[in-house]
């Protein structure tokens, strides 16, 4: 029985191993990067400078932001730079750094590299990257937009910035490898379809990220844009996103359209002033208060369209 026992211990042991060894080495499996030259047009760079900025605000974790004012807007002339840490105490499975994405840093990357890594999370030696990043949401999004984001950060002036490598803690440094997949590209809808464009400018900025209660690291399907998950502030205190579902009471049931594209004008006003003693959000205002009326009021016309969920939010905790 002794001998029974030990066999398969030792199995298992085996077999743990040999599962550990492929998602090592055989994963993540997304295949080669594109063979691509993507032609630098005004009018490209233009749309990714917008993408970038204000859609799916990838400025926001790229730069350095300024705590001090409201929502942290970015300092001007960091943009891009990198370097900003992401870890355990905003509940990550280890310790993440933004990377450097100006010249300085992606210089030598083709743009079919940058173009998987930004649909599916696969960097140019093959490694996966942890969705701090959410890559899940633009492999979503058409090719055309992924490619004006890359004509644009293509045009940041360079900025020299060495960042730490990133760093997965055990067991996320083998499920990290699980977690990347071909990208399911689509096509941008007709703006003229506010609800389906409104769907496809909410991806893209990635809003059910956020706005959505997560467990185990993952965000919760049945309860999207419900609000309530956390952001600690190093000061101690806690923020935590809104409802954004279109219940009555909780949510975003009594706002009106105008009302909603109001609000993100309003907010990025704020975002020139210092902050409020006692109070700061990580919404990046500044950066989504950009975008055109017409792509907020799509993003409304999608929300009402999505189950209302009732759930009150206390969207702000100081620290005690």
């Amino acid at each position: 029985m002794k001998k029974i026992l030990i066999a398969a211990v030792a199995g298992l042991i085996t077999a743990i191993a040999g599962l550990a060894a492929y998602t090592k080495i055989a994963l993540p499996n997304v295949g080669a990067a594109p063979d691509m030259t993507i032609e630098r047009t005004p009018e490209r760079v233009a749309r990714g400078e917008y993408i970038a900025n204000n859609v799916a605000v990838c400025m926001d974790c790229h730069s350095s932001r300024d705590w001090s004012y409201f929502a942290g807007p970015p300092v001007p002339g960091t943009l891009g730079k990198g370097g900003e840490r992401f870890d355990q105490t905003f509940g990550f499975p280890g310790v993440y750094f933004s990377r450097n994405i100006t010249p300085a840093g992606i210089g030598q990357w083709t743009d079919g590299e940058l173009f998987r890594l930004i649909t599916t999370g696969v960097k140019k030696d093959g490694s996966p990257i942890f969705p701090v990043m959410p890559f899940p949401y633009y492999a979503r999004m058409d090719e055309e937009d992924i490619k004006s984001v890359i004509a644009y950060i293509r045009t940041l002036p360079s900025i020299e910035n060495q960042v730490p490598a990133s760093k997965s803690d055990f067991p996320m440094n083998f499920i990290i490898n699980t977690i990347p997949k071909k990208a399911n590209l689509q096509k941008k809808p007709d703006p003229k379809d506010t609800v389906k464009y409104g769907e496809y400018v909410t991806n893209a900025s990635a809003c059910m990220e956020c706005h959505t209660p997560v467990k185990n690291g993952q965000v919760i399907p049945e309860l999207a844009f419900s609000g309530g998950r956390e952001f600690p502030f190093p000061s101690g205190d806690i923020v935590r996103s809104k409802n954004i579902t279109p219940d009555n009471e909780t949510g975003i049931g009594n706002m009106s359209r105008d009302g909603f594209i109001k609000l993100f004008k309003q907010k990025r006003e704020a975002t020139k002033k210092p902050a409020d003693s006692g109070f700061n959000t990580m919404m990046p205002w500044s950066m989504y208060g950009g975008m055109t009326d017409a792509d907020l009021g799509a993003i409304y016309d999608y929300l009402r369209t999505v189950k209302p969920v009732s759930n009150q939010v206390v969207t702000f905790q100081p620290h005690k």
